[in-house]
């Protein structure tokens, strides 16, 4: 099959382990060709860069299209529009059997929409990554921007779309009250993660150990991302410097923001348990997931979640709603102060082995939803 992702805001970048990433290599794995459509933007070590327009296959065997946002009343508003020329004669040239569209706030969704009105046998899927805690957080954005504009975009599209996907709990809550969504029309579609083989797993994992100089009883803590505030790298640093067990190491992994630049360093330079890696691509960050004995994402959602428990990995996570839909305490550590840090620290120093309980506890959750593989699925059903 011919399947295009269209994804307007998803800065696209070659070697992320993001939603957009993975479902496109999964979608190639399984035979399909596959269509990357996405704006001018992508990551650079963490920060987001302006690129140009470009029509070129990835080594991956996955083309990939850019296409540059029309000018609409300047740059503020072209970013929100995200409307962008051609794609309409693109997809009647190409004639995809599916259009999976990442995100409901686009112009061109009525395009998709248009291309299926004329070409009704076509699947078109749309996902939703906004909830009340990332979108629709002012007055222009929740009254002018969503309850307007991209609500009338969504209400013209939706007789054309095959499902409405969310990825946790806030999705459908924002689909109905902001666009009108029928709760018939949603379906929950989480991200995910690739799954390794038990044997790749073990193998990425005595390779990052060995690198690391890890002795066999040493429990590895995995903290990633781009680390600011809202991330508690920060509280991270502070409490496990708190907890002086030499069988704990953490390594950081990703880019620091400069607020917290300065701090982070020094607390790093304070512990020789505690390694800051900076940036790794996608294979590298892979191979640190899969050693990881436990990652920690007590802030800030990311989707590197989802790739730690699939590779293997015990989690602890702030409880937000989205997690608690489908993650129960039984398969992860849930952190809201530093005191409930401080209790993980300590309790893995001591007994480690409740690790392998957790991993084992969201195993069968990582095979039944989490598997890109599985998701990847859903789409020829």
């Amino acid at each position: 099959m011919k399947i295009i992702l269209v994804g307007l805001a998803t800065r696209f970048t070659e070697g992320m382990t993001y939603q957009d990433n993975l479902l496109a290599n999964q979608l190639r794995t399984d035979g399909n060709e596959v269509i990357v459509i996405s704006d001018c933007y992508k990551y650079d070590n963490g920060s987001v860069v302006k690129t140009e327009e470009e029509d070129r296959i990835l080594d991956n065997g996955i083309r990939l299209i850019r296409m540059e946002y029309r000018n609409i009343l300047g740059g503020f508003i072209s970013n929100k529009v995200r409307a962008v020329n051609g794609l309409y004669e693109f997809l009647e040239k190409e004639k995809p059997d599916i259009v999976f569209h990442h995100g409901v706030q686009s112009y061109e969704l009525l395009t998709v929409a248009n291309y299926k009105k004329d070409h009704p046998k076509v699947k078109f899927f749309v996902d939703n990554h906004a909830d009340f805690h990332n979108s629709a957080t002012n007055f222009f954005s929740k009254y002018i921007l969503h309850k307007t504009f991209y609500r009338y975009i969504i209400q013209i599209s939706l007789p054309y779309i095959d499902k409405v996907f969310y990825i946790g709990y806030d999705g459908p809550v924002f689909l109905k009250k902001i666009y009108n969504v029928p709760n018939d029309m949603m379906e929950f579609y989480p991200l995910g993660g690739i799954v390794p083989t038990e044997k790749e797993r073990r193998e990425k994992r005595q390779e990052i150990r060995n690198s690391l100089r890890l002795k066999e009883d040493e429990v590895l803590l995995v903290h990633t991302g781009k680390m600011d505030k809202l991330k508690r790298t920060v509280e991270i640093l502070e409490t496990f410097i708190q907890v002086p067990s030499e069988r704990l190491r953490l390594v950081l992994i990703g880019s620091l923001s400069d607020d917290i630049k300065e701090t982070v360093e020094n607390l790093v330079l304070s512990d020789k348990r505690i390694s800051f890696l900076g940036w790794k691509n996608a294979n590298q960050l892979f191979k640190y997931l899969c050693a990881s004995d436990l990652y920690l994402q007590p802030g800030s959602k990311s989707a590197t979640m989802q790739n730690a428990l699939c590779c293997g990995s015990a989690v602890a996570i702030y409880p937000y709603q989205s997690y608690e839909y489908y993650l129960n305490k039984e398969t992860v550590f849930y952190i809201r102060t530093t005191n409930d840090m401080k209790d993980v620290f300590e309790s893995i120093s001591i007994d480690p082995r409740q690790l392998d309980g957790k991993r084992k506890a969201s195993g069968k959750i990582v095979r039944e939803t989490l598997d890109y593989k599985v998701l990847a699925s859903r789409l020829y059903r």
